[in-house]
């Protein structure tokens, strides 16, 4: 997913989100706008990298263009698209995470908790109010870890996910940092 150099590639980076997408509908009707949000996010780079893979190998590059530009704030820009994919990509490291580290916790408590280290502090009333609701549509813990599990230790396999996936969103996190675009809030 990253360079030689350790720079952040932007069609592995992006086929690693897609990978998720089948993961969220196993979350049924609960995650369908997260699943839409992000596959839309990702359709939107997929479509500036394949307009010039050269010039936007490098994820970080898709940004950079329109910091320069002065467009990286529109709604419907490549950086703000990074953004919130870095973002829901937070939210699903921490819930992958919480159902790892934690398995007293009810779905609902896992979700809730992920989206508070994560999206919460970004979303408005109503966004957060969506989310309470979509929640409570979420599938029972156990019978989502039965689904997703596949042959291997599903345990181990969402560990390495987390630990692997987690410092390229880091990465992204300071990038847009530097850049003055790490914290837009949703409109």
């Amino acid at each position: 997913m990253s360079s030689q150099s350790g720079v952040i590639l932007t069609k592995p980076f992006l086929e690693v989100c897609k990978h998720i997408l089948p993961v969220l509908e196993k979350l049924g009707s609960a995650m369908a706008i997260v699943k839409t949000d992000i596959g839309g996010n990702i359709t939107r780079l997929e479509t500036k990298y394949a307009s010039d893979p050269t010039k936007y190998e490098q994820l970080h590059s898709l940004v950079k263009v329109e910091v320069s530009a002065k467009t990286a704030k529109s709604s419907s820009s490549c950086t703000n698209g990074l953004l919130w994919l870095t973002r829901a990509m937070d939210f699903l490291v921490a819930l992958f995470h919480n159902l790892v580290q934690q398995p007293e916790w009810q779905m609902s408590q896992a979700c809730n908790d992920a989206y508070s280290k994560t999206l919460k502090k970004w979303h408005g009333w109503l966004a957060s109010s969506s989310f309470s609701v979509a929640i409570k549509l979420a599938p029972d813990r156990k019978k989502f870890m039965e689904i997703i599990s596949g042959s291997g230790n599903i345990n181990a396999d969402i560990e390495k996910f987390c630990s692997t996936f987690s410092p390229f969103l880091e990465e992204n996190h300071k990038f847009l940092a530097s850049v003055g675009m790490d914290d837009l809030k949703a409109s």
